[in-house]
């Protein structure tokens, strides 16, 4: 396993996605990825292009991205452990 902090997803989540106008140094772990950041479903398909792209991790299941895209927190947990670079 991979220590993944809360600092370094929403690193990469600011450069990935259009988070203009959101605090990022207010997010915490049980911030929602959707209804407390705005992100949208177009997001959704975005975040599964982000965990292959930064983080060579491959979900096929959207039922698993249901649980994972809860909070930033489930994000984090989730790629600390399948993280594979």
């Amino acid at each position: 396993m991979i220590q993944t902090s809360l600092d370094d997803v929403k690193k990469v989540l600011s450069e990935n996605l259009d988070m203009e106008g959101i605090d990022l140094d207010a997010l915490k772990e049980d911030s929602a990825l959707f209804s407390e950041m705005g992100l949208d479903s177009l997001d959704a398909i975005e975040l599964v292009i982000i965990l292959r792209k930064n983080y060579d991790i491959v979900m096929e299941n959207m039922d698993e991205g249901r649980k994972v895209f809860q909070t930033l927190g489930t994000l984090r947990e989730y790629i600390e452990a399948k993280r594979k670079k």
